[in-house]
């Protein structure tokens, strides 16, 4: 194949421009979700989201999915309705739910109108990036589910995590330079810059950003990868797959001339520990701890 100049760009299903919110579609707040009706039948557009319910434990009432919906498995065995940036109005309404809970970037707005319109009732959750925005959205989906009380053990676990991480931050000592990036295949790939969730995983593993000369998700040259000389390299899981492996990524252009690939230093960490600030952000920033940081030791594994 040959090698192209520039690194390719793809629609980052985790760092696009945020639909809007309507007025009147926010979480219901904790002080009134003793007056919300315990919904039977939900769908979920956003894979936190997702996560957040079944964590809660109400999971079984979970009717429908969107296609970044992958955990747990129990999710990833619903019915799907598109991508929640894109989903179907019609996908949603056929599955009769009497909740649909949403991340405030889901979309098109006339998706969310037709749902709206039909009189089901529509909660969207605000995205964010960074560990409050994970906290907020456990607290309002657990609103939204009419269950507050639910929040506090999910709360205590993530805090748990984020303890650990904590600790394991404190011991280290290197501060290697971290290339993250998105891919989906050779030709789809792009550099976390500022301002991004790649950007908030780094500064949580105690690393420094090879791509802070950028400000989002954006392809990059290879010229521009070989100058950021990274030492590591870390992706979604699934992205790595889609290259072939380390062997895949490394043949991409300028990546074999870094530090990191010389090295063969290339982290994976499972998609939705990492993209979205879920309920398990806080195992990803542990394990990407660990990875990075070899003075932490094998002990140190979570």
């Amino acid at each position: 194949m040959p090698a192209p100049t520039v690194l390719r760009s793809l629609v980052l299903a985790v760092a696009l421009a945020p639909a809007c919110a309507v007025p009147g579609d926010s979480p219901a707040p904790a002080a009134q979700a003793a007056e919300v009706t315990a919904p039977q039948r939900i769908v979920t557009l956003g894979n936190s989201i997702t996560e957040a319910v079944f964590a809660l434990g109400a999971g079984d009432r979970v009717v429908g999915v969107d296609l970044s919906s992958l955990y747990p498995d129990a999710a990833a065995a619903l019915p799907r309705v598109g991508y929640y940036r894109q989903f179907s109005a019609e996908g949603v309404l056929g599955l009769r739910p009497d909740l649909v809970l949403a991340s405030s970037e889901a979309g098109p707005a006339a998706a969310l109108e037709q749902v709206r319109g039909a009189g089901v009732r529509l909660e969207l959750v605000p995205a964010g990036e960074n560990l409050d925005a994970a906290r907020g959205n456990i607290t309002a989906v657990a609103a939204a589910l009419g269950r507050p009380e639910a929040a506090a053990e999910v709360l205590a676990a993530l805090a748990a995590d984020l303890a650990e991480a904590d600790r394991l931050r404190a011991r280290v000592t290197s501060r290697p330079r971290v290339l993250f990036v998105y891919a989906r295949g050779p030709g789809r790939l792009l550099v976390a810059g500022r301002d991004t969730t790649g950007a908030e995983l780094v500064r949580l593993a105690a690393a420094e950003n090879a791509g802070d000369a950028l400000t989002g998700m954006k392809p990059w040259s290879a010229e521009a990868v070989v100058a950021a000389a990274p030492d590591v390299v870390v992706l979604p899981t699934r992205g790595l797959e889609s290259l072939g492996g380390v062997p895949g990524l490394l043949a991409l252009p300028g990546l074999a001339e870094t530090p990191a690939g010389r090295a063969q230093r290339v982290v994976a960490i499972d998609d939705l520990k990492l993209l979205g600030f879920g309920p398990r952000i806080g195992q990803g920033v542990r394990e990407l701890l660990v990875s990075l940081h070899p003075e932490l030791g094998e002990g140190a594994a979570p």
